[in-house]
């Protein structure tokens, strides 16, 4: 089942889920249309990756079957107010926003008939390690769902869940990212303060965190199992283990995720 996909907004998320999409062989560059505001970022994705695009949300909304609005949330009333008119039935709308609801995007297109797949990916998308949420509304069917995650596929892996929880998918999965980025940053400065070259210290510091996240996925095991793993009886890593809790760390990163969850529901619209 081939559908002619469109993006409307050519951001680093848009642009990392096209190329995704492109590259896993899901959809070919001839079959996805992009819009944007910005003249350059189209004369750029249209050299480089070969898809059609348009300053025009409207040609999206008339020309394609899948509809990814790929917009900050801010701009979602003025973009669905100017392509509500030519959305039909028999589209496949797609949202990538937090606090955009899937009544509340009804609401906005001025139907409750029309087929809407809430999403949140991550920005791991841009290196095909993302993973993204997804909630449906009752218009979409069972075979236009597997579409959907299989479109999303393209970068990453896919969860279809609850809407109830898609802020918790925020803080836990959207916004994470940047915890682990923080994480990689000190672990790199300590090493750098104990003499390592910082280039190498990031490789060392990454590669560790990808390694470890590895393990938790593949193996199956608990993460406090893989954890007692490293930790040998008075050995260097319960030393340090020991250091992260009398710090904190662990309430610090749930009270942390909190906030971000407390934040994106306050969004809800």
């Amino acid at each position: 089942m081939k559908k002619k996909l469109g993006f409307i907004g050519a951001g680093n998320m848009a642009t990392a889920m096209m190329s995704g999409i492109v590259s896993g062989g899901i959809m070919s560059a001839e079959e996805i249309i992009m819009s944007d505001v910005s003249g350059e970022r189209l004369a750029y994705i249209s050299e480089k990756y070969r898809v059609e695009t348009t300053s025009d949300n409207t040609g999206i909304a008339r020309s394609a079957d899948v509809i990814i609005l790929a917009i900050k949330p801010q701009y979602y009333t003025d973009v669905i107010s100017e392509i509500a008119p030519f959305v039909t039935n028999d589209q496949i709308v797609i949202t990538i926003a937090p606090g955009q609801t899937l009544p509340s995007l009804a609401e906005r297109f001025g139907s409750d008939s029309l087929k809407i797949v809430r999403t949140m990916p991550n920005t791991p998308a841009m290196v095909g390690a993302g993973i993204t949420a997804i909630t449906p509304n009752a218009n979409v069917t069972g075979d236009e769902l597997e579409y959907v995650r299989k479109i999303l596929g393209g970068f990453g892996m896919t969860e279809v869940i609850s809407e109830h929880l898609m802020d918790v998918v925020v803080s836990v999965s959207g916004s994470s990212p940047a915890y682990v980025f923080m994480f990689i940053e000190a672990m790199a400065d300590a090493a750098v303060a104990d003499g390592m070259p910082r280039a190498q210290a990031y490789r060392f510091a990454a590669q560790a965190v990808m390694g470890s996240a590895k393990m938790v996925l593949e193996t199956g095991k608990h993460p406090a199992e893989l954890k007692d793993m490293v930790c040998s009886p008075a050995g260097t890593t319960i030393e340090a283990v020991r250091v992260l809790e009398a710090k904190g760390m662990r309430s610090a990163v749930m009270e942390a995720m909190k906030a971000c969850t407390d934040r994106s529901r306050s969004l809800a619209k």
